[in-house]
């Protein structure tokens, strides 16, 4: 049996102390479960990845077409990014992620996914802000570095708990019609925009996708808690740019 608690790194970064750490739960059996941690608050959980992945499954089952251009916000511990690219129709990955200890911990192959991105060609990491890329003119900039201007098919987002629960005060103007139409510059025409959430869905954010997007919708993701012996819920939202 291997060790109940592990410490396997810990970095200062621009927003705190970001950590990961693995555990096992003798009452869940020999399972390894990896925690990040940023400061004293819980980020991610390999417990409970259903929202993650769905937030892929969801967003490129809207999108047409093939050779896709898939941009994902947000590495975590990578269960979006590789969802994503388990979809034969995705051609290019960028996953972009702004603290460069957590894109280490993949390089590294620290976490379990690490060797499933680094072996997959279509695979690109991009440190940088999310939310700084997001707005870039596209003359100059965007989120590949490589190429200002290019427009992807879609954008997955996984970064604050929820458009009012964030990670850092810095990212709370980028959930308004302004930034969001900002982004959309990045979204090819019928392009699609898909964001995870802690929360239910939020009324007031829907109406700001609808100023922005089409077919707006919200979709409920139930998995199984057993810490609390019942189920829970995240959400993700979708949305599409006129084409």
């Amino acid at each position: 049996m291997g060790l109940l608690f592990e410490q396997i790194d810990s970095q200062p970064s621009v927003i705190g102390e970001i950590t990961l750490r693995r555990r096992r739960i003798p009452a869940l059996g020999e399972r390894d479960i990896y925690e990040v941690k940023l400061g004293e608050e819980f980020l991610m959980s390999s417990m409970f990845v259903d929202a993650e992945v769905a937030l892929s499954d969801i967003g490129l089952g809207e999108t047409e077409g093939d050779n896709l251009s898939v941009v994902v916000g947000g590495l975590g511990l990578g269960y979006t990014a590789v969802a994503a690219l388990k979809h034969q129709r995705v051609s290019e990955l960028l996953v972009v992620e702004y603290l460069q200890p957590v894109i280490g911990w993949h390089q590294q192959e620290l976490v379990p996914l690490g060797k499933d991105l680094n072996a997959d060609p279509r695979n690109r990491y991009v440190q940088g802000s999310f939310f700084d890329l997001a707005i870039a003119d596209p003359e100059t900039g965007g989120f590949d570095p490589g190429a200002p201007g290019k427009q992807f098919d879609a954008i997955l987002l996984d970064i604050d708990h929820s458009p009012r629960a964030l990670l850092h005060d810095s990212s709370a103007s980028f959930y308004t019609a302004h930034k969001l139409s900002l982004m959309a510059r990045q979204l090819k025409p019928l392009g699609v925009f898909a964001m995870w959430s802690n929360e239910g869905e939020d009324d007031e954010f829907m109406a700001v996708l609808r100023d922005v997007f089409t077919d707006v919708d919200c979709h409920i993701v139930s998995f199984f808690n057993p810490f609390q012996n019942k189920e829970s819920f995240n959400t993700v939202y979708v949305a599409r740019k006129p084409g």
